[in-house]
C-alpha cells in the first residue's frame, strides 16, 4: 500500500508538458446581419429606424492582431504581416491564416480595423505588398486620401424614400480625424495553439451594427439632392466607427 501511495503520489505531481515550438491560428470571420447569414443583393435587411437595406458589399481592413495568453502575456503578430482585407464575396479572404504562433493557451484576441496612423505616416513606399492589394480591392481612396477602412455599399428604401436608393458607407481618415478603432473579445474557450493543433477563431461580424448600433443611422437623412446617401465623412463617420467596436463577436472556437 505504501508503494502504491508513493506511486500515486509521484503521478499527481507530475504536470502536463508544457507546450513548445510554433504553430497556426486561424482567424474566420462570419459576415452576418442582425444573427442571419448575410446574403448579398437580394437580402432585405429592416434597421431599428425602418429601413430596408439590400447589401450590395462589405469589406473591411482588419490589421494589428494580438493574441493573449492564460497567463496573461501577449503575442503580437507582426505588424508587417498584419493587415489583410476581408471580403463578403471572397470566401478565401474570410479566413486570416496566422503562422509562427508561439504554443500555448489563447484566451483573448484583439485587432484594429483599418490602417493605424502610424502604418499610414510611413508613407506608400512603407507599405510593402499592401498598398498594391488595397488598390486592386478599391480600399484605397488615393494615397493623399488614404484607405478605406471598411466599404459598405447597397441600396435601401425608407417611409420617406420609396424607390430603392443607393448607399455607400466608407470610414477611413478624414481631415484631422483618423476613424481607426480596434476591438478586444475575449475568447469562448482557449485557443491551443500547438505544434499539432491548429485552433480556427469564428468571429461573428454583424453587418447591421455599421448603421444601426449604439448610434442609430437613418440612410434617408443622408440622401442628398436624390443621388444616394453617401457617408464618407462628417460628424456621422465617427459615429459609425465608435458603432464598429460592438460589430464583432466571439462564436465558438475550434481545436482541431
Amino acid at each position: 500500500m505504501a508503494a502504491a501511495s508513493l506511486f500515486v503520489s509521484c503521478n499527481n505531481d507530475d504536470s502536463a508538458p508544457a507546450a513548445t515550438g510554433t504553430g497556426k491560428l486561424n482567424l474566420e470571420f462570419d459576415n452576418v446581419y442582425a444573427g442571419n447569414n448575410l446574403i448579398l443583393e437580394t437580402q432585405p435587411n429592416t434597421t431599428s429606424g425602418n429601413e430596408v437595406l439590400k447589401v450590395s458589399l462589405l469589406k473591411y481592413i482588419v490589421s494589428n492582431i494580438k493574441l493573449t495568453k492564460s497567463d496573461g502575456t501577449v503575442f503580437t503578430y507582426p505588424k508587417s504581416q498584419s493587415y489583410f482585407i476581408v471580403d463578403e464575396t471572397d470566401v478565401a479572404s474570410q479566413i486570416l491564416k496566422l503562422e509562427n504562433i508561439p504554443s500555448g493557451d489563447y484566451v483573448s484576441v484583439s485587432f484594429g480595423i483599418g490602417v493605424d496612423q502610424q502604418q499610414w505616416e510611413l508613407g506608400a513606399d512603407g507599405q510593402g505588398d499592401f498598398l498594391a492589394l488595397a488598390q486592386t480591392e478599391d480600399m484605397l481612396w488615393s494615397w493623399g486620401a488614404g484607405y478605406k477602412f471598411l466599404a459598405f455599399e447597397g441600396t435601401f428604401t425608407s417611409p420617406g424614400v420609396g424607390s430603392p436608393t443607393v448607399f455607400m458607407v466608407h470610414t477611413g481618415k478624414t481631415g484631422t480625424d483618423y476613424n481607426y478603432t480596434s476591438v478586444t473579445l475575449p475568447l469562448t474557450n482557449a485557443a491551443l495553439v500547438r505544434t499539432n493543433i491548429t485552433p480556427q477563431i469564428h468571429v461573428f461580424a454583424d453587418a447591421s451594427k455599421i448603421i444601426d448600433g449604439q448610434n442609430n443611422i437613418l440612410l434617408s437623412e443622408n440622401n442628398s439632392g436624390g443621388t444616394g446617401a453617401m457617408i464618407m465623412g462628417g460628424a456621422n463617420l465617427a459615429l459609425i466607427t465608435a458603432n464598429l467596436s460592438e460589430m464583432f463577436t466571439i462564436d465558438h472556437v475550434h481545436n482541431d
